[in-house]
């Protein structure tokens, strides 16, 4: 592992038992810990950050040089995640859009929400091993949070952190384990993407807190952090060929940055460099690995560091507002 969080993928070498770490807690329904900017300092201290930056960088390690369609192991956890992100996809039809004046933002979606709202529980403990049922409260409040508000009917890189962050969680109590690296990314979250972009486009979400043209992407930021590393060292396709839009269909299903691109292309209209200016920018890197590393930098600064977003993040049990231990 690229990191020194033991607890997160401890259940790894004992094929029936969850982590000891997990075994040993109370869990607790998260709730918010950062109500001024002077609180920043906290998270950035925290357990949660150390577990949360630790996991997305496990990942990004996980997935370089790999490609979406490469051979991995599909363990029955992330089966039964799939089917929990195949049921809130099958929500979606049957909440269709309502009329309304406003272009942006239906009204449907809250109905959608609530739906969520009432059945998380359960369909977090439909994922979890049976001694760790306890948890489901803790956990399923991360799925919730992961979709988007249903008060200002937005989504952005807060929500996509708390799926980061349920996944985290789902690893921290074992039902997750380090083989599952792959599938986590190339199955779960890729799943995951597929439903927020239906949810985006049929209830016409806003962003939350969009840069415009100056952020990386109006929505998501996870894919391209993880869409870079799969390219590092590829013998052909550098940075420059992404804004090609022959490259980008010829292989968006072997890779997420592509996907996303892909996405973007269908949804704005005009010049890449005038409607995604930051993407434009990143396409003259020289090399995928600068892009990734960028990238990290990025995301840190502009979302993990960033009050507005972070206002809203939960701890509990599993990530803790607890500083780090020397």
């Amino acid at each position: 592992m690229t990191f020194s969080t033991k607890i997160l993928w401890s259940g790894d070498s004992e094929p029936e038992g969850a982590s000891d770490a997990a075994a040993g807690l109370t869990f607790v329904v998260p709730k918010k810990e950062i109500s001024m900017v002077p609180d920043m300092g906290k998270w950035k201290r925290s357990q949660a950050y150390a577990d949360y930056m630790g996991f997305i960088l496990t990942l990004n390690e996980g997935v370089k040089g790999k490609k979406v369609t490469c051979e991995y192991k599909v363990s029955e956890t992330v089966e039964k995640l799939v089917d929990v992100l195949a049921t809130m996809d099958r929500w979606i039809d049957e909440t269709p859009p309502v009329d309304q004046p406003s272009r942006f933002g239906n009204k449907a979606y809250r109905t959608w929400f609530s739906k969520l709202d009432q059945e998380a529980e359960a369909l977090v403990s439909s994922v979890l091993p049976a001694d760790r049922m306890a948890a489901a409260p803790e956990i399923a409040v991360y799925l919730r949070e992961s979709v988007g508000n249903p008060i200002r009917i937005d989504y952005g890189t807060g929500h996509e952190a708390a799926f980061a962050a349920f996944l985290c969680c789902l690893c921290k109590v074992g039902a997750l384990r380090v083989d599952d690296q792959l599938a986590i990314v190339f199955t779960v979250f890729k799943k995951y993407l597929s439903v927020m972009r239906k949810l985006q486009r049929t209830y016409r979400m806003e962003p939350a807190g969009s840069q415009g043209v100056w952020g990386l992407d109006d929505f998501q930021f996870l894919p391209f952090i993880w869409g870079s590393s799969q390219f590092v060292d590829h013998p052909t396709l550098e940075p420059r060929h992404f804004i090609d839009e022959r490259v980008v269909n010829e292989h968006h299903q072997d890779y997420m940055f592509l996907e996303c691109i892909k996405f973007i292309n269908e949804m704005k209209t005009g010049p890449f460099a005038e409607h995604s200016n930051q993407l434009w920018n990143i396409s003259a890197v020289p090399s995928w690995s600068k892009v990734n590393q960028g990238l990290i930098r990025m995301y840190k600064a502009e979302c993990l560091e960033k009050f507005p977003v972070i206002q809203h993040f939960k701890f509990g049990s599993l990530l803790s507002i607890q500083p780090v231990q020397p």
